[in-house]
């Protein structure tokens, strides 16, 4: 799934804090029909998931997947605290000028449990989160989904650093950044992989793997977004619009508008730009 297509909504969100002494209860076995994100803040225990048991501490960071077993258990010396939200989530994506609905299907694309004690964004965005949530104030709802996007978000660029090496991620980077100030030219794999230093396989590998997107489909969007803009802020043809994000062929550059945009180009001035 492409991360970038997600909308969610909060469930419910759960804090246990410090102070607050657990109840003493038997171990209970539970199957959610949503998903939940759990930071470990503080104490000891166990977290049992699909019959897997983690050693729970303070920076473990746990995401459960909907209908999977799971359970908690404190130490009662050292009592376990943590904030946590209950969530579920779909795919919404627009194509052919439609929008799409899809439900969640295996889980986000999240380890099931990661370490996060020394990334300040992620502990930040989640006590953020939680605050809102439980304070209720008003907008509080679109507040507490909007930081959860960036909580998933930011997990999941972690996730992603953690795999990758960083020496690579910055390749990346910088990929993009070439291609963002060579909006109006053309680019070959080859020239790309040259520039990175990487072979042209590995180089598509790991672009896909970070932006979701293969390069040339990315590219392609760059150009597209910048297309849009052009037409909406000036008084260009299709041709002129064509040249100046890099396409000789203004009838392929409408095809490709078509394909990302479900419209053509002439059909999105008309729909957006209304003389006064």
């Amino acid at each position: 799934m492409n991360i970038n297509n997600l909308f969610v909504h909060i469930n419910y969100c759960n804090m246990r804090q410090a102070n607050e002494p657990w109840k003493y209860r038997p171990k209970i076995t539970r199957t959610l029909d949503h998903h939940e994100l759990l930071l470990v803040t503080g104490g000891n225990g166990y977290i049992t998931i699909d019959n897997k048991i983690y050693n729970a501490k303070e920076g473990m960071l746990f995401y459960i997947c909907s209908n999977i077993k799971q359970s908690i258990e404190s130490d009662l010396k050292n009592p376990l605290y943590f904030i946590s939200v209950h969530f579920s989530y779909v795919d919404v994506i627009f194509s052919d000028n439609k929008w799409d609905i899809r439900n969640e299907t295996k889980g986000l694309p999240l380890n099931p449990i990661q370490e996060v004690r020394d990334c300040y964004q992620i502990n930040y965005i989640f006590r953020k989160m939680v605050e809102s949530w439980n304070e209720k104030l008003p907008d509080y709802e679109f507040v507490s989904k909007t930081l959860l996007q960036q909580l998933i978000f930011e997990i999941y660029r972690n996730k992603k650093r953690e795999n990758h090496n960083y020496s690579v991620s910055l390749k990346i980077e910088n990929i993009i950044k070439y291609m963002r100030e060579n909006i109006n030219a053309k680019i070959t794999l080859n020239e790309l992989s040259n520039s990175a230093q990487l072979s042209p396989t590995y180089l598509s590998r790991v672009f896909k793997d970070n932006t979701g997107y293969s390069i040339i489909e990315f590219f392609n969007k760059m150009k597209i977004d910048k297309a849009k803009e052009l037409i909406i802020d000036g008084n260009k043809k299709v041709k002129e619009v064509a040249n100046e994000v890099g396409f000789s062929d203004e009838f392929y550059f409408s095809r490709i508008f078509k394909k990302m945009e479900g419209i053509s180009p002439t059909e999105f001035y008309s729909k957006n730009v209304h003389d006064v």
